[in-house]
Parts: structure tokens; C-alpha cells; sequence
């Protein structure tokens, strides 16, 4: 069986041309096109055309999913990228926007104990029921209970403030949040303090600092880096939990992909943009590898935004030079391998952390010196503890991960020799080598991500969310090219799936907003062949 299994549904499309159904909700008022079927993108086409928009998304690969893919091979179905469900509540109000259930779509579990993580004194499960955290964090640390739940009162309050007043702003501009109401809910972000001195305000034990300072490795800066505010990502956590659907993370991206085709979306697989078209000093559609051509009246582009606006825009339409991408700080890149193990693995839950290891060593090759790690810290994933369907029965579905600084190039065995560390202490923890069980491991870094993303520095989370790189002092929506606008981790909110979701449709109310603005033109969205001569 090959490697990438495109689903049957997908197959009825032959995996590269238009899968589509449904029909607009509304008579067309405008044609656009959407580079990229990631969460953004789908996000992005979803909303405009339920905004009577046609709505055209071009993607590169032969299914959606964008960092979220999916391949199958020898019975194991692994999930390429995201695994974490968290922020249900964005989900929730995403598919209801658009007449569907969450739950009707996705067949949702919670998670119970939510993760677990491996000391070097061995594993502390974090249970989903919050009581019983506050118990947990009191066996450890005398008033550590108590605290807990001050931190999450107030953890909420951010998460409220954050998701309400600021996570749908564009952020084109510092005036945008000078509203005296959005600075008053900007006093109690906590914008100016770091999460490390924040945290520490409540607990001192190692294994609860570790623990509270774990969400934010997401965020792609060390805790003394990352604003206070991001401690709404433990409420995430922690009061919203963490959730899995049955049968992968993909099955997120099917079930949008589901609504955007009864919203009518197209969905054009196979399809390489190799320049964004301009007519009139304005976005007019886009060409590709092969010669053909699109025309739209508007242009979402939820690739990566340092690849389209370097590669796909000529000179003077760039907002940004290769100097201002240089100065980012981006978020870590990773070291991946899917593994298919023949037995099963004592001692794994679904989320695993293995935090046997000093974290600040690690973190310094990431953020200070940008080199490979020595004893790093790691994420075991084990899908197949909750889904049978992942893998086959008596099996193990594993997914390794490393987090790594961005821009490193491979050495010569650097990837085995971390696999083999990371096994040996596996092993350690659980009691089995799993490396004599292998049937399937495959390896994905910072080449892949370059080859397969066009990730710039094969970052794997987008632009860290430092201080100096939140809300309106992100890389803008808007480009300098009039009709083209830009969505994903590299723009607002931020990086993460259900951030990806939002940043697609404040793109999308962008981009209909400028073309009623402009007024539709009498074209057709459909491609034309490349000229001759």
C-alpha cells in the first residue's frame, strides 16, 4: 500500500482536480480564490462564500489538510501533524456558524487522564476533572490547590477577554485597540509580565512550574520570553481539556471540508501557485507550475505567508524584505518520525511528555544558539490507546516529537541517533524496547517542512508570540497589494489550529469587504490554459 492513502472521497475527485458539492447559500457577488486547503484556508473559503462569494481553494497537495494530512500505510493511519484538540469552544462556534454540530460532525471523546508526564522519578498523570488537579497539585506542594485555582480564575478571565475583545481584530493598526474599553481589558492581560515570573507568583515545586509552563512550548519562546497573557492556554488545558475525535485529528479537516462543500466551495487538488497576477495595480487571480491561470476578484493566500509574499509577489508589492524575516523569531521546527510498533506499549497514555530531562539546556539550543539539542526533551503521542482504528489490532500507533531549533540543517545520522535516545529512554520509563517491534517509522524535519510547506526555516508552529511579535505587531493580514490578504500562523491571531481557523475568517471578512468595496468584475474564476508563443 502507498504511503499517502487519498480517501475514498477524495478518490471520486482522482485527487487532483475540482471535489465539489453543494451550492452557494446566496447568489454569487464576487468570484475569489483561496492558496492553500489548511485550517486557514478552509476557514477562509468557508466564510466567504456563506458570505455569497465563489469560492475556489487551490491546494498543492492531493488532499486538504495542509500541516494536518493524513497517510496510511500497513494498517496504521497516522496524522502528520497537530494532536492536540484543545479550545473546543472555537470549534463549537465555528461549525455553528455555518448550520452544523461539532458533535453531529466529529465523533468527540475527552480525554481522561487528559496527558500524563515522565519525571525522571517516573510518570504524574493530569486528570481531565479539575478537583482532582487541585488534589494532585497539593500532594505535591503545600497550598499549591488553592492556587491552582486562583491562577485559573484568572487564567479565564484572560481567556474571556482575549477570545472576546481581541482575537477577531485585524490588527492592522495600533488604533484598533485604542478603544478605552478594549485598554481597560488590556490592563488585566498582564502583557508586560512574563509567564515564568507570573507562574512562580503561585507555585515553586520544579514539577508544577514545569507543568504550567508546558502549554506555552507551543507558543514557540521560553517562558521568560512569553507575555503572562498566554496563561489562558493553560485554562485551555486545564478547564477545557484536552479532546481527540475519533479516528484522527484529519477528521477535523474532512468535517470542515464537509460544510465548506455544502456552503459550495470548490476544492482544486494538485494545483501549484507559482505567482500571484496583478491587473491595474490590484490582485486579479493567480498563475501556477504548470502555465494556467485563475482570475478572482480577491486573493486569500493561507500558505506561508513568507513564501508567497517573497516567491509568488513581484518586488514592489512586498511589504516586508528578506532582512525583516530574518530579525523574526520564529517558533521551534521539529524532528518527527511516525512509528508502527507490532505489539503494545506498557505504561504510554495518549499524550505523553517526557520531561526526564533539564528543560532550560534544551531551550537554549532553540532560542539562544540554534544548534541540536543535547538530552532533549520529547512528546509521545499513542492515538491507538484511544482509537482502534489507527492501528491494527494488537498494535501500536506512535508519534515522536523533538522540538528543534528553526533553520538547522541535518547532519549525516543526527535523526537516528535521536530516535535511538529517544527509545533508550522510552525504555527506561516503560520497560520496553520497542525498536525490535518496528514494522514502519518515517522521518519528517526541517527539509520536509521546506519541501512539503514551503515553511520558512522549516518552522513548525509559525512566529513565536513574544511580546514584540502580538496583535497589530504581527506580518499584516492586508497586503500592499490591493486585493490580496493573508491568513494562517504567521499573520493574526497566531499559531495553532483553532487560532488558523479564526485568522481564516477575519481574512474572510477582509476580502469581502474589499470586494464590495470594489464591485464584483464580470469574470470567470475558472482556469484558463497557458498561453503559447
Amino acid at each position: 500500500m502507498p504511503d499517502f492513502l487519498c480517501f475514498e472521497q477524495l478518490k471520486a475527485a482522482s485527487c487532483s482536480s475540482i471535489m465539489t458539492s453543494g451550492t452557494p447559500t446566496t447568489p454569487a457577488q464576487g468570484q475569489a480564490l483561496v492558496i492553500g486547503a489548511g485550517f486557514a484556508g478552509i476557514a477562509a473559503a468557508t466564510a466567504m462564500a456563506d458570505r455569497g462569494l465563489d469560492v475556489h481553494i487551490l491546494e498543492r497537495h492531493d488532499i486538504p489538510g495542509g500541516r494536518a494530512r493524513v497517510f496510511e500505510v500497513d494498517g496504521f493511519r497516522f496524522d502528520m501533524g497537530p494532536s492536540w484538540y484543545w479550545m473546543p469552544d472555537v470549534f463549537e462556534s465555528y461549525f455553528h456558524r455555518y448550520g452544523a454540530q461539532v458533535h453531529e460532525e466529529m465523533d468527540l471523546r475527552r480525554l481522561d487522564p487528559s496527558y500524563q508526564v515522565y519525571f525522571d522519578d517516573g510518570p504524574l498523570q493530569i486528570p481531565a476533572d479539575f478537583e482532582a488537579q487541585q488534589a494532585l497539585f497539593e500532594s505535591i506542594e503545600a497550598g499549591a490547590g488553592a492556587n491552582l485555582a486562583k491562577f485559573m480564575d484568572e487564567a479565564q478571565r484572560k481567556y474571556d477577554i482575549g477570545m472576546g475583545s481581541f482575537v477577531q481584530r485585524t490588527a492592522h493598526s495600533v488604533m484598533e485597540f485604542a478603544q478605552w474599553s478594549t485598554l481597560k481589558d488590556a490592563t488585566q492581560l498582564t502583557l508586560f509580565t512574563s509567564f515564568s515570573d507570573h507562574a512562580r507568583k503561585y507555585f515553586s515545586h520544579p514539577k508544577l512550574l514545569q507543568l504550567m509552563e508546558f502549554p506555552v512550548l507551543f507558543l514557540g519562546a521560553k517562558p521568560e520570553k512569553t507575555p503572562a497573557l498566554y496563561s489562558l492556554m493553560n485554562y485551555a488545558d486545564s478547564r477545557l481539556g484536552t479532546w481527540y475525535p475519533m479516528g484522527g485529528m484529519h477528521e477535523i479537516v474532512q468535517a470542515m471540508v464537509r460544510v465548506a462543500q455544502r456552503k459550495g466551495v470548490k476544492f482544486h487538488y494538485g494545483q501549484e501557485v507559482s505567482e500571484i497576477s496583478t491587473t491595474g495595480g490590484k490582485a486579479s487571480g493567480v498563475r501556477l507550475a504548470n502555465g494556467r491561470t485563475w482570475q478572482a476578484d480577491v486573493v486569500v493566500a493561507a500558505a506561508d505567508y513568507h513564501h508567497v509574499e517573497q516567491h509568488l509577489l513581484p518586488e514592489q508589492w512586498r511589504r516586508y524584505d528578506a532582512a525583516y524575516w530574518d530579525r523574526r523569531t520564529m517558533s521551534p521546527s521539529s524532528l518527527l518520525f511516525y512509528v508502527g510498533v507490532s505489539a503494545e506499549v506498557p505504561g504510554l497514555l495518549h499524550h505523553n511528555l517526557f520531561f526526564d530531562k533539564p528543560f532550560g539546556p534544551h531551550a537554549a539550543t532553540i532560542y539562544d544558539s540554534q544548534r541540536w539539542p543535547e538530552d532533549p526533551l520529547f512528546y509521545v503521542s499513542a492515538p491507538s490507546k484511544t482509537d482502534p482504528v489507527v492501528a491494527p489490532e494488537g498494535s501500536e500507533n506512535l508519534f515522536f516529537l523533538i522540538p528543534l531549533a528553526p533553520g538547522l540543517r541535518d547532519e549525516p545520522g543526527m535523526r537516528d541517533r535521536y530516535f535511538d535516545e529517544m527509545c533508550e529512554r522510552l525504555a527506561a520509563h516503560t520497560g520496553m524496547d520497542i525498536r525490535p517491534h518496528i514494522t514502519y517509522k518515517r522521518s519528517f524535519a526541517h527539509e520536509e517542512f521546506e519541501s512539503d510547506y514551503n515553511a520558512f526555516k522549516g518552522n513548525a508552529y509559525g512566529l513565536a508570540n513574544t511580546l514584540r511579535q502580538t496583535a497589530f505587531m504581527k506580518p499584516k493580514m492586508r497586503s500592499k497589494l490591493p486585493g490580496l490578504f493573508f491568513a494562517g500562523q504567521l499573520t493574526t491571531p497566531g499559531p495553532g489550529v483553532p487560532p488558523s481557523i479564526i485568522s481564516g475568517e477575519v481574512a474572510a471578512r477582509e476580502a469581502e469587504a474589499f470586494v464590495k468595496k470594489q464591485g464584483p468584475k464580470a469574470r470567470s474564476v475558472e482556469p484558463q490554459a497557458a498561453s503559447v508563443g
